[in-house]
């Protein structure tokens, strides 16, 4: 993947409250010390995708889960 500009680049991190960045693009947060599990560090970032490329990623996702229920159903145990 390309480096984004510095304008989609930014973000909140440790420090700043979680959020949307100001051009929309891109969240992330980073889990305070005393929440980590195990003491590993955990980042969260999620990129925000808008038009053709988000219908794209919903339809994916609806994909997988459809899939996942199938399975699911199927897979089923007695109670």
């Amino acid at each position: 993947m390309a480096p984004d500009s510095s304008r989609n680049n930014q973000e909140n991190h440790r420090g700043n409250p979680p959020g949307i960045s100001p051009n929309g693009r891109v969240i992330s947060y980073n889990v305070l010390e005393g929440e980590r599990p195990g003491g590993i560090k955990v980042r969260f970032k999620i990129r925000i995708a808008t038009g053709k490329r988000a219908k794209e990623i919903d339809a994916r996702q609806a994909k997988a889960i459809m899939e996942v229920l199938q399975w699911q159903r199927q897979h089923k145990t007695p109670s």
